[in-house]
């Protein structure tokens, strides 16, 4: 059973700081605490998450570290823009962050049950917590709605640049990986031979030689393809033969690798269409097709136009904001949807939280829908500030909300820099949009704390 709060405080054993960068720095965490002190309902949501990983037992036994101590040493991973070990760390010598989170005298988390947290959280939480500190950033004064600014990033993934060849060989290495330890398990069971080497040396010099123009090379990496494809699909058969074999097994470590072989078949099966369509059809197989990582199979490719960049693997998200820069809104798309059909979505997710649409709507080009759509949000909102042609520059007053336009990007660089939304580093699409609502939520809180009252 795990307690919300600690019913006594312990006694604070940090000494404030006389150096100014310092006393910044401990002044920011004193306004969080503050904030989140007087906002119990943030906690509440984020409790009622975090006892799913404490079930009370027989004895009545009760878990060592409260929700409050969890949800703040969330806050300080976040804010601080370490690993779990780095935090874990941290906290273990830093007396005036453990007099943050309340730490008392138990141990410091460690980074297990940190990473349990941070999966244990659902992404609905934290847009609700970010919810209502909006509402009560509003009631108090601290932001005005009226105007608002907004854009779209992307989040990427953690993984490697894929290619064809890349897949097949994760694909093989990874089945390979889960059959061994399944023949451990069961022996006899599985008494095939799966040339692991030789498989290598055929991804190895596929990579190798792929993009050389000699004619003769280029016919000796086209059949490596296809015994590369002969491979994959050999394994893949003892795959699915194993995880039909094994159907009503009662063995947990059997049934944890069945379990595993059964998320991945499906994927790998579609890995291997793609190779066959490409290598052997010559298709251009449309990126909505394909699956760009095997431990990622939710990443989407996204092309910006950027030239650093041209493409992007992770998904898009869209920002709303205001003047103060607090972010009142945001939303993570499974699958991207262009910049133009956003604004409905925008002023409808505005008006559910404040009541009312925008007197202000400034955005890049890429929001501009068609004349219909346009006329459409002007009667919805009284300025409308996104740019057609560059005859619209010629107004001065277009210009000056286009440069409030512009500060949305210097927030979302802080986001990626600072708050953790440069790569998610956790894998599924539910922890990956749960780690943005996190970093939105540190940084409106450090927005918060850090600006004049």
């Amino acid at each position: 059973m795990r307690n919300k709060v600690d019913c006594q405080r312990y006694l604070s054993c940090s000494v404030p700081s006389t150096g100014q960068v310092v006393s910044e720095y401990e002044s920011k965490y004193h306004a969080i605490s503050d904030l989140l002190d007087d906002h119990p309902e943030i906690l509440t949501l984020v409790d009622s998450d975090l006892r799913a990983l404490s079930q009370p037992g027989s004895r009545g036994r009760k878990a060592t570290f409260t929700s409050e101590i969890l949800l703040r040493v969330m806050l300080v991973h976040q804010i601080e823009g370490g690993s779990l070990r780095a935090t874990e760390i941290q906290l273990s010598h830093d007396v005036f962050l453990q007099d943050f989170v309340r730490l008392g005298n138990r141990p410091t988390p460690s980074y297990s049950l940190l990473d349990r947290c941070l999966k244990a959280v659902r992404p609905e939480t934290w847009s609700r917590v970010n919810e209502l500190l909006t509402q009560s950033a509003q009631a108090a004064g601290r932001i005005e709605p009226a105007v608002l600014r907004v854009d779209t990033t992307v989040v990427e993934t953690t993984i490697h640049y894929p290619t064809d060849t890349s897949l097949l060989w994760d694909s093989f290495r990874v089945l390979l990986a889960l059959l061994q330890h399944a023949r451990h398990q069961v022996p006899g069971l599985i008494d095939n031979r799966f040339h692991e080497k030789k498989v290598k040396k055929l991804y190895l010099f596929i990579t190798r030689y792929i993009s050389s123009r000699d004619k003769k090379r280029q016919r000796k990496v086209k059949k490596c393809k296809a015994r590369l494809i002969e491979q994959v699909e050999r394994i893949h058969a003892v795959a699915t033969e194993f995880v039909d074999a094994m159907a009503g097994i009662s063995d947990g470590v059997l049934l944890s690798l069945v379990d595993e072989m059964r998320d991945h078949l499906p994927n790998i099966a579609i890995i291997l269409d793609v190779a066959k369509r490409t290598w052997i059809s010559g298709e251009k197989v449309p990126a909505r097709e394909r699956i760009f990582s095997l431990f990622e199979p939710h990443t989407e490719l996204i092309k910006r136009g950027r030239r650093s960049k041209p493409v992007e693997f992770g998904h898009a998200i869209w920002l709303g904001q205001t003047r103060e820069r607090f972010i009142t809104q945001y939303g993570v798309m499974e699958k991207k949807v262009p910049d133009n059909y956003l604004p409905e979505r925008i002023l409808e997710a505005h008006r559910a939280t404040f009541g009312a649409m925008p007197t202000t709507l400034a955005a890049d080009k890429g929001f501009r829908g068609n004349a219909e759509a346009m006329k459409a949000l002007r009667e919805k909102v009284k300025v409308v500030a996104i740019p057609e042609r560059l005859k619209d520059f010629a107004d001065a007053a277009f210009v000056k909300l286009q440069h409030f336009r512009a500060g949305i990007e210097g927030s979302i660089s802080c986001l990626k820099r600072v708050f953790g939304l440069l790569r998610c580093q956790y894998r599924g699409f539910k922890s990956f949009a749960s780690h943005v609502g996190l970093g939105v939520l540190c940084h409106n809180l450090v927005v918060l704390a850090t600006s004049p009252p």
